[in-house]
């Protein structure tokens, strides 16, 4: 199983611990790169792919550590899209 393949199945588990930078390997695996919102965007970050398809998400703060609604809002969306099997 490769480090990405873990990294998905760690993400499916919704680990106490995931971190936004582990969250962002696995967007950009799927082709999900983040859109710069300016100096107004705070912590909302959008993540788009080439089909111009956004999955939109507030960077968490002052830790990194991802809360579990904002791990199923980003697996819901890949599962919508295809990415991930339901």
């Amino acid at each position: 199983m490769s480090q990405i393949e873990k990294l998905i199945t760690r993400l499916l588990g919704y680990p106490k611990d995931f971190t936004w930078e582990e969250l962002i390997k696995i967007l950009k695996y799927f082709g999900f790169n983040e859109v710069k919102t300016g100096k107004t965007g705070g912590s909302r970050r959008k993540f788009v792919d080439e089909a111009s398809r956004v999955i939109s998400l507030h960077k968490p703060h002052p830790g990194n550590i991802l809360k579990r609604y904002q791990m199923e809002d980003v697996i819901r969306a890949l599962q919508e899209i295809g990415y991930l099997n339901e």
